[in-house]
């Protein structure tokens, strides 16, 4: 009687320590993903693995809520526990313990990706946010950045030590998250997009291999990181080209104007862009329609804002057709470059960079802008202004402008960034309140309206939506280029450095699961 007692609480014990413990994935007759995470048995399991400096917390940690914030909260990834690393080492680590209990890794920075696909993740966050050292080499002519540093930081700090380099527009956006699509921005005109200075990146691939990639190692994978970075591995650190500050002040302009000069601004706008051969100084412009009750309650206004590098006495004669169109409102001055974007209202603490909106986007690429499908989308969005109030004012149609002629000067086959002749980024953009389906539903139909008239307004051109716009439900074409070789090429990296697909939760290009359209 003794030995079955025994035999009993030994079988007890042995069936307690199976149910808890982590199966390693080679092990594992299927693939098994671990769902129900806690920080204190990761830390158990990995604290011992990783740095003293690398950081393991969950839900209940004070810090959670801040780590996991995001620009947009529509289909926003599961995240049960956030591993902030403190060396470069530790991703390596972290990526193996996933591996070997299949658990299921997101890098983000500022957490700004807002594609749909992002919604089927759950696991466990790698924040590179700690990763943000700056250094500048001996020749001056490029600098080593970390994994987690972001646009208004890196403008800030060179042009501090008498430098600029290629980031986006907004200033608290991260730089890698656009960068691996591309990365468009102020000073493409001069010196292409962000991934065009790309010289070296630390890559740790879905294994946990750590690698260098250049153009003399890994060289296959340079062409792939240019463009569609995202879906082959994590940056812990890259070296960027950098270039002298230049003009001490920059001049901008931002005007505000009636729907009854829509005609007379996009004429104007075609005009100066010369479609894609707009003066390498007139660095970026944007605007469109949004509501402005202080001015009309009744329709959207029309505001733009444009940045020129360089003097105000040059500027205003390149916006001399503007200057002519009666504004509302208007005003100009001269900062150094660091203050443009806040000039321009991308500023960190401005409304544009405000996180956990619910945010509804559709996205376009265009060569030129069609002054009927502007029409329409502004008749449109004035029938909202009336008949829906509240989600028109949450509403902003944003069209990007830029100089392009180092963007369009790159041969489009030496990277996998696919659409250098959109000369223009087109973005609907509306928040809505969480657990509203009709609402979304509303939401929806406007924005697939707008984007559809974008694309029909230029028949003949194939849909295009730049991948850090894309919101997820586009294909795999209209993301990554519409040549075979080109996916090709790209489904062929994918098979060699990530062949289990890893890296799959933001807009991949091997995908899971069909999404359903929208």
């Amino acid at each position: 009687m003794k030995t079955f007692i025994l035999l009993v609480y030994i079988l007890a014990i042995f069936q307690n320590l199976v149910a808890s413990a982590s199966i390693p994935r080679q092990l594992q007759k299927f693939s098994i993903t671990r769902r129900q995470l806690k920080a204190t048995q990761v830390q158990r399991e990995l604290g011992n693995q990783v740095s003293n400096t690398t950081v393991i917390f969950g839900p209940e940690d004070s810090r959670y809520e801040n780590s996991t914030a995001r620009w947009s909260i529509y289909h926003r990834p599961r995240i049960q526990v956030v591993i902030e690393p403190g060396q470069a080492s530790d991703v390596s680590t972290i990526v193996e313990y996933c591996n070997e209990n299949s658990i299921e890794f997101l890098a983000i920075n500022r957490g700004h990706g807002s594609t749909a696909t992002l919604g089927s993740f759950n696991g466990i966050q790698i924040n590179m946010a700690t990763f943000r050292d700056i250094t500048i080499q001996p020749d001056g002519e490029s600098a080593w950045f970390g994994g987690g540093v972001y646009d208004g930081q890196a403008t800030a700090y060179l042009w501090d030590q008498g430098y600029v380099t290629t980031t986006g527009a907004c200033n608290c956006v991260g730089m890698l998250g656009p960068g691996l699509g591309g990365g468009h921005g102020p000073l493409e005109g001069l010196y292409g997009v962000i991934s065009d200075n790309f010289r070296q990146l630390n890559v740790v691939l879905a294994n946990g291999t750590a690698i260098t990639v250049n153009e003399t190692s890994h060289a296959d994978l340079l062409w792939g990181m240019k463009g569609a970075g995202h879906n082959f591995g994590i940056v812990t650190s890259f070296e960027l080209n950098i270039y002298p500050r230049g003009p001490e002040f920059w001049h901008y302009h931002n005007y505000i104007w009636r729907g009854d000069k829509l005609d007379a601004v996009f004429t104007a706008l075609n005009d100066f862009h010369g479609n894609g051969s707009t003066p390498v100084n007139m660095t970026v412009n944007f605007g469109g329609f949004r509501m402005n009750t202080t001015i009309t309650k009744e329709e959207p206004i029309i505001g733009w804002t444009f940045a020129y590098r360089g003097t105000a006495e040059v500027a205003e004669q390149y916006l001399a057709p503007f200057n002519a169109i009666d504004a509302v409102y208007h005003d100009s001055g001269d900062v150094p470059y660091p203050g443009i974007s806040i000039v321009q209202g991308n500023g960190e603490d401005q409304y544009i960079c405000q996180d956990n909106e619910l945010r509804i986007t559709t996205t376009a690429g265009l060569e030129v802008y069609n002054l009927t499908a502007e029409h329409q989308i502004y008749e449109g969005f004035k029938q909202r202004a009336a008949s829906n109030p509240t989600l028109a004012a949450r509403c902003n149609v944003l069209h990007e402008g830029y100089s392009t002629e180092a963007v369009t000067n790159k041969n489009p086959d030496d990277s996998a960034y696919p659409f250098r002749a959109d000369h223009h980024l087109m973005l609907f953009q509306t928040t809505i309140p969480p657990n509203d389906s009709n609402i979304e539903s509303v939401a929806w139909k406007w924005a697939k309206e707008v984007r559809s008239q974008w694309n029909e307004g230029q028949p003949g051109r194939p849909i295009n939506a730049y991948v850090n716009y894309a919101n997820g439900y586009e294909s795999v074409e209209q993301i990554y280029g519409h040549e075979a070789w080109r996916l090709d090429r790209l489904r062929g990296l994918k098979a060699k450095y990530d062949p289990e697909n890893r890296f799959r939760f933001y807009n991949p290009i091997v995908r899971a699961n069909k999404s359903s359209a929208h």
